[in-house]
């Protein structure tokens, strides 16, 4: 393995910890933007939405993070398993942040977007 593929691997498998920090400075942008509206409604749906996200993130990292540990098809099993749980988890925690709690719409989308708007960071910042 030559020195530039060692560096590349280094920075592939930094990657995820480098975005689970970007995006809680997404999110403090994201809050400060909605600032200027002075509209506290607002701030805590991107407040409550970029948590949502975050968690997803975390939540999805850690169970890839056990399925490359343990490769067995057991493991993989659990891992779809999970997922299917974390997708219902998420629908139920925006349905209740919609219909019953009655959280900002557009703050809760625009805090949702944390995780693609760091995304969009990491593709612009590898074409450059």
């Amino acid at each position: 393995m030559t020195i530039r593929t060692r560096h590349t691997m280094d920075q592939i498998e930094q990657l995820p910890a480098q975005m689970a920090r970007r995006n809680w400075i997404i999110l403090a942008l994201l809050l400060l933007g909605t600032l200027p509206f002075g509209d506290i409604e607002l701030s805590v749906g991107v407040l409550v939405g970029g948590l949502v996200a975050i968690g997803g993130f975390l939540w999805m990292r850690r169970s890839l993070k056990r399925l490359m540990d343990q490769p067995t098809g057991g493991a993989r099993f659990r891992y779809q398993f999970g997922y299917i749980i974390r997708l219902a988890a998420l629908a139920v925690i925006l349905a209740v942040l919609i219909a019953v709690v009655k959280i900002n719409t557009v703050g809760l989308i625009i805090g949702l977007s944390v995780i693609v708007i760091n995304l969009f960071w990491i593709t612009i910042q590898r074409a450059l």
